[in-house]
């Protein structure tokens, strides 16, 4: 009778250990899933802002129909999602970018054209 319930004990601690082995996993699966939402939520934030830069008169403060001279405001470019640029501005489209600081294979960058949307996506490895 000892034997058997010393084997169910060690068969118990097992179980328990492959359980937090794979909640952990998983933890760790959503937290990187959560930081690439927060991240495409943030770009769009940005491409609304870059857009409204865009069409806004020079007289104003804006591009004029261009997002050349566009610039990531303070206040958006860092919070604890990323850090983000804008890159590659022409009067048809401009590129921005996401880093998350801690790491440096979570990013994520999105191209948005002449119309304001966002399309052509690339994702960091930590991403994929």
């Amino acid at each position: 009778m000892g034997q058997q319930q010393l084997l169910l004990i060690i068969l118990g601690v097992i179980i328990v250990g492959i359980a937090i082995a794979v909640g952990l996993s998983l933890f760790s699966a959503n937290s990187i899933q959560a930081n690439k939402d927060a991240q495409i939520n943030d770009l769009n934030n940005l491409a609304a802002n870059a857009y409204q830069y865009k069409i806004r008169p020079l007289t104003m403060g804006g591009g004029a129909g261009s997002y050349v001279g566009y610039t990531v405001p303070s206040k958006l470019s860092s919070n604890s999602n990323a850090t983000y640029v804008a890159s590659g501005a022409t009067a048809t489209a401009i590129t921005l970018k996401g880093t998350n600081p801690a790491f440096a294979n979570q990013w994520v960058q999105a191209i948005m054209d002449v119309n304001g949307v966002l399309g052509t996506f690339t994702y960091g490895t930590d991403f994929q």
